[in-house]
């Protein structure tokens, strides 16, 4: 049976649709207003349990806070397969939430309150060792704390465990923490804070890719929106294009590619295959409304 770890974030997303972003000072009228379950850490996990085989076990390491919206996120979670049991609730605290603006193009812009997500601190996952020394394969992104985030790295390298970083929101990260990671996947924004390297084109994403290969990251697998992702391993590189698709709301793409990339991987499913599942889930999400609810299920890819 695999096992597939996920650490992160968990917010409630407040999300109003507009013709264009609002300029400081200025209000615009919203076109639509919805309530809706996201963060980084959960829609990764939604996305593994979803994508997953049934006989995949897929555990969730967040926390929430002490207010009514942690309830219902958990029943919905429950719903979509995922394995609960390494929550923890923080007395008076908020779940934490988002503001997030999706313009007439699919893109968006998102601010965030950290709330319960500031509060999942290393030695809570400390009580979570075995779960490490089950799973197959960990993922985890920048939205709780650095020291939590390095704790589970170098948890998971002790249990011999395959270490997937997102590295969002975009960060500085020390070479220390980076030489415990196993794959990494960065958008252009990411690489560069990671780099200093501008991604522009194929040779700039290899250089990007070569500078963290030299601090000791196996893979680089930087995604490049409807490009695709540009996939390096031991120096050498190349580009993974996906389908065109017309977006019309990018929020949970990358949390549906980081998923679904997992999935395949933990099943088997060589590298350049894996990445361009991946791709086409992400591509999927990428023409429905909203964070989590936009995810698609296992049956609607066909394995190619």
């Amino acid at each position: 049976m695999t096992t597939l770890l996920i650490i992160g974030s968990s917010n409630i997303d407040h999300v109003m649709r507009v013709k264009q972003f609002p300029t400081a000072g200025q209000t615009c009228m919203t076109q639509n207003y919805q309530v809706q379950f996201g963060g980084k850490g959960a829609n990764q996990a939604v996305a593994s349990a979803r994508l997953s085989a049934p006989s995949t076990k897929v555990h969730f390491i967040s926390a929430l806070g002490s207010d009514p919206i942690a309830k219902n996120m958990c029943t919905q979670w429950k719903k979509d397969g995922l394995n609960l049991e390494a929550l923890t609730f923080i007395d008076n605290e908020n779940t934490g939430s988002a503001m997030i603006f999706i313009d007439d193009d699919g893109e968006n812009c998102i601010a965030v309150n950290a709330g319960a997500n500031d509060k999942l601190l290393p030695e809570m996952l400390v009580k979570q060792e075995g779960l490490f020394t089950q799973a197959d394969f960990l993922l985890l992104q920048l939205e709780t704390p650095i020291d939590t985030v390095r704790q589970a790295l170098l948890l998971a390298k002790q249990k011999q465990c395959q270490t997937i970083l997102n590295p969002a929101p975009a960060k500085q990260l020390d070479a220390s923490l980076l030489a415990l990671v196993d794959i990494i996947t960065p958008n252009e924004t990411e690489a560069y804070e990671l780099t200093g390297i501008k991604v522009t084109d194929d040779p700039s994403a290899q250089q990007a890719a070569n500078a963290l290969h030299h601090i000791g990251v196996k893979c680089v697998i930087i995604t490049l929106g409807s490009q695709g992702a540009y996939v390096s391993e031991k120096g050498i590189g190349q580009l993974i294009s996906t389908s065109p698709t017309k977006a019309i709301d990018t929020v949970a793409a990358g949390d549906t590619f980081n998923g679904a990339l997992m999935v395949m991987l933990a099943e088997g499913l060589p590298l350049y295959d894996a990445v361009h599942f991946a791709n086409r889930a992400a591509g999927i999400t990428v023409t429905r409304h909203g964070a989590q609810a936009a995810i698609p299920n296992r049956n609607e890819l066909t394995m190619e």
